[in-house]
């Protein structure tokens, strides 16, 4: 059996997800100026806020492609997957903060998906970072 086989396929199709998510709505904003579910549309450095977010669940994608092939040291892929994750949880929290009292105030019907989409992409990143916490730590203990 391949190592890592299901580290793998698990950090494929959660950035893959997150690609898809997070493209949709940047598309939605790039093609149509609006936000794709009528949500505020946060902006970092003068530019919508996903458009971040989908560079960065990009780079998961690409990393997690990488790591799946085989090309590169997976400790390294390991190391680079946690801190991407990190980064997104943390761009996507600042954001998500900023959230929070809409829904507090509307509850989770004020929501297409019943939270706000930054809210949404924090939890990809946090559950990819989670992932690669454990994925870290097998690599460590099959090192030992």
């Amino acid at each position: 059996m391949e190592t890592y086989k299901n580290f793998k396929i698990f950090f494929l199709i959660a950035s893959m997800v997150g690609v898809l998510f997070s493209g949709y709505m940047s598309g939605v904003k790039f093609f149509s100026a609006t936000c794709a579910f009528g949500e505020t549309c946060p902006l970092f450095l003068g530019m919508p806020a996903c458009y971040f977010g989908f560079a960065m669940f990009c780079l998961l994608f690409i990393f997690s492609i990488i790591l799946a092939l085989g090309k590169w040291n997976v400790e390294y892929l390991a190391k680079v997957l946690f801190g991407v994750s990190l980064a997104g949880i943390i761009f996507a929290g600042y954001f998500s903060i900023g959230e929070i009292p809409l829904l507090w105030q509307s509850g989770f019907g004020a929501y297409f998906f019943g939270l706000p989409t930054c809210v949404m992409g924090c939890i990809f990143f946090v559950i990819i970072f989670i992932a690669s916490v454990i994925f870290k730590k097998r690599i460590k203990a099959d090192r030992e």
